[in-house]
């Protein structure tokens, strides 16, 4: 008889606390506590919105040898019981005298020895999902027992997809694309950039989406200037580049990828600046492999666009991408992380039309062993117009 799971197949789950468990045994570690709602669900596949109230804490330890154990509020346990763990210990939550840390003391008291190490995600792009005061008493709790840090566990095992990840990932990145081609339907000259948000996020959902976590954009003429400010109800006008970008969820996973559209016909300079953003991609999907570094990902881009008559801006030039909107690595010049067969990625070059407009430019990959493989539908190389 099949094991209960949800999202995936139970095999999956047991599959990936196994890499898990690998590195643990890398790093002399008998268990691994995770807090935060990417960290769990890939490991039981417990999915949910209620990850939006912060009242209440989350549990799920990885021993050295086993399956993991859930140690959460009373109000999760049904749907946990829905997913392939079945050791689910529970407290009522919250409990402003005690949420949760004798439970999990005790768990993990028996979990690790005293002699042994616990392990918790500490470092960059990570945090706890508990109150600062409960981890300090927890860590008292735990007696000598030290409390080192897991993030290379966590990261070198979560920045490799499976095949059944990438599937996931494809889709949501299809499903984006088709929303993409409909703005022609919610962009029009005189439109509240404010509307078009919203129309875009319903666009979204329409295809498929069961979610929209992130919408973020910016119009104006030649480019614009700020692509995370909120929308305004200013009117779109003939002349305005409109970019869209989505971090839209299908079964728990993000794509991350954006598009430009002008407003009539765009001046040169912005044709130019979309012509080199997209041809220094193509460069670089061409020439990235995995053994290459992120840096190194950030010096193709960064070249390709100075090679085709652009100046690029400052900052990130592309990221992981999965269980959450942005993951490690970046590409910068300080990123030294080796990119490897299977990671999902953005290339996201931007380059400047003036020097106070920019356009970015962004597609999702998956990079396999003889390079890239596109999973959001490629941009056309012509700016898309819209009649003014």
């Amino acid at each position: 008889m099949a094991e209960t799971s949800l999202i995936f197949p139970a095999a999956e789950f047991r599959a990936r606390v196994a890499r898990l468990q690998a590195g643990m045994e890398r790093q002399d570690v008998a268990a691994l506590l995770l807090t935060t709602p990417a960290d769990i669900f890939y490991v039981t596949g417990f999915l949910t919105r209620f990850w939006e109230s912060p009242a209440r804490p989350w549990f799920v330890v990885v021993p050295a040898t086993g399956d993991p154990v859930a140690v959460i509020p009373a109000i999760g346990a049904p749907l946990m019981q829905r997913t392939w763990i079945a050791d689910i210990r529970v407290w009522n939550a919250p409990d402003p005298r005690d949420d949760g840390v004798s439970l999990l003391a005790k768990t993990l008291c028996a979990l690790v020895p005293e002699d042994a190490c616990l392990a918790t995600p500490m470092g960059l792009e990570t945090h706890l999902r508990m109150p600062v005061a409960d981890f300090r008493h927890l860590t008292t709790r735990l007696g000598p027992r030290q409390v080192v840090d897991g993030t290379a566990i966590v990261q070198r095992t979560r920045e490799i997809k499976s095949a059944a990840e990438i599937d996931r990932l494809r889709e949501i990145c299809t499903i984006a694309g088709r929303a993409f081609a409909r703005l022609d339907e919610i962009a029009r000259p005189g439109t509240p950039l404010e509307a078009v948000f919203r129309g875009f996020q319903s666009l979204l959902l329409q295809e498929g989406a069961d979610w929209v976590s992130y919408v973020a954009g910016a119009a104006g003429p030649d480019g614009y200037d700020d692509v995370i400010s909120p929308a305004t109800a200013t009117p779109l006008h003939a002349g305005d580049v409109v970019m869209l970008d989505t971090g839209a969820v299908r079964q728990g996973y993000f794509c991350d990828f954006d598009r430009n559209i002008a407003i009539g016909r765009p001046s040169d300079a912005v044709r130019r600046t979309h012509e080199a953003l997209w041809r220094a991609t193509e460069d670089t999907l061409a020439a990235l492999r995995p053994g290459l570094r992120a840096c190194d990902a950030h010096r193709l881009l960064w070249q390709a666009l100075e090679r085709h008559g652009a100046r690029p801006c400052a900052g990130r030039l592309g990221h992981g991408l999965g269980l959450t909107l942005t993951e490690w690595p970046s590409f910068t010049p300080l990123d030294e992380t080796h990119l490897r067969e299977g990671m999902v990625l953005t290339l996201e070059p931007s380059a400047h039309v003036t020097d106070r407009r920019f356009l970015v430019h962004e597609e999702n990959i998956v990079l396999r062993a003889d390079g890239p493989e596109l999973l959001s539908p490629r941009a056309s190389q012509a700016l898309a117009e819209i009649p003014a």
